[in-house]
């Protein structure tokens, strides 16, 4: 029988919680002092390079040989995962736009159109990304060895994502049942592109103000005398 005073001398145990938080650390530091392995960092070294040189000279000036030069590779290290610089190209952009596409569901329909312009928004303004697509954009437009595989992953990626955002405010009821995703995806982030290109602000003002137009358009408010209407 245990006594109460070998009771009050037992060490205490951690929570769970708290014992998994500790081993996390544990592991994450065992893992920083290992480092990244080798074939990691040399893709993370090529790709920093070649974004770097494309932002500085412009994709026409970009050498394999100086991406390889900065990168403190080989050249046939950068051949062994991608053929061609637009094959390279392709992997940054991928890299760079990805984490700037999906929409969380929050349960409100102009928050989500909303998040569909901004993210490509600051992704324009506040990362790599907005350099990079301005070096990259004629080429996309006149390559297809970069355009299709571009259009093919991140446009269309972009284009999945405004069509969940937009499924979701027709469930709600908030959007018409005839919206077109692709048209949708046009209208909401072909603003942020156009004004790239041409210049203007992009700022959270903008972004509501293409959103507000657009759902006095798209809302189910008086569509169904619009319908009829056209009967």
């Amino acid at each position: 029988m245990t006594t109460d005073a070998s009771a009050a001398t037992k060490p205490a145990i951690d929570p769970l919680d708290k014992i998994i938080e500790r081993e996390s650390v544990g592991i994450e530091r065992a893992r920083a002092r290992q480092g990244r392995p080798r074939s990691d960092r040399a893709r993370r070294d090529i790709c920093d390079a070649f974004r770097e040189i494309l932002i500085e000279e412009g994709f026409d000036k970009v050498r394999m040989e100086h991406v390889a030069s900065r990168a403190k590779v080989g050249k046939a290290t950068i051949y062994r995962h991608w053929p061609t610089k637009q094959a390279l190209a392709q992997e940054v952009l991928g890299e760079l736009a990805n984490p700037h596409i999906a929409v969380p569901d929050v349960g409100d329909t102009r928050t989500e159109l909303l998040a569909t312009v901004l993210a490509p928004m600051r992704a324009l303004t506040e990362t790599d990304f907005g350099p990079v697509i301005r070096a990259l954009l004629s080429e996309i437009a006149r390559d297809p060895e970069l355009g299709d595989p571009f259009r093919a992953s991140v446009v269309q990626a972009r284009r999945d994502e405004v069509a969940r955002v937009v499924a979701r405010g027709i469930r709600r009821g908030d959007l018409r049942p005839d919206v077109h995703p692709d048209v949708a995806t046009e209208m909401l982030v072909g603003p942020v592109y156009f004004r790239l290109m041409f210049g203007g602000e992009l700022d959270a003002e903008f972004a509501e103000r293409i959103v507000d137009d657009v759902l006095q358009g798209w809302s189910m408010r008086g569509w169904g005398e619009v319908a009829t209407n056209w009967l």
